[in-house]
């Protein structure tokens, strides 16, 4: 019987010339890829997933709001943790699901609805332990921390008007 095509090189029929070598670049999207990034990651926030800094900006920020009134040791790990996660979440080692859940739980901290932000606290750190073990515990602390503050403070440090501090203005 006759040599199916792309038989081994003991096949009667040779390859016609007129094929030739293969193209020498990439085929498919790969050069592209290292130019540009899909939408969806250059812009998270539109598939629902908050960026980086819309998540650790306001944290941040409660920290400094902490810092006066809680031990400098718990600030700093605290501090600690939130550097571990911006680092993981500059990485892409965090999941969609993750991030979409830290975005939320900042959601309920900046509207000062505790028990929703302890809520998706604990669902993250059942749901995705592997994943957040390293830097939650310091979220966590931040909630409580935050949650202790006198009112005035806690707005402030929620609402990003903390810079200013009461009684500052002239």
């Amino acid at each position: 019987p006759p040599a199916p095509a792309g038989a081994p090189a003991g096949s009667p029929a040779p390859p016609p010339r007129a094929l030739g070598p293969p193209p020498l670049g990439a085929v498919g999207p790969a050069p592209r890829a290292e130019g540009g990034r899909p939408s969806a990651a250059a812009r998270p926030e539109e598939s629902g997933v908050p960026a980086a800094g819309a998540v650790l900006a306001p944290l941040r920020e409660a920290l400094a709001a902490c810092r006066p009134t809680v031990q400098k040791q718990v600030c700093d790990d605290i501090g600690r943790r939130l550097t571990v996660l911006g680092d993981a979440w500059a990485q892409g080692k965090l999941s969609a699901p993750v991030r979409k859940r830290m975005g939320l739980l900042v959601r309920e901290l900046q509207q000062q609805h505790w028990d929703a932000a302890d809520e998706i606290h604990r669902s993250l750190m059942v749901d995705h332990v592997n994943e957040v073990s390293q830097w939650l515990v310091g979220v966590k602390r931040l909630i409580a921390e935050t949650r202790s503050l006198p009112a005035a403070e806690s707005a402030a440090a929620t609402d990003g008007s903390a810079k200013d501090g009461p009684g500052q203005e002239d």
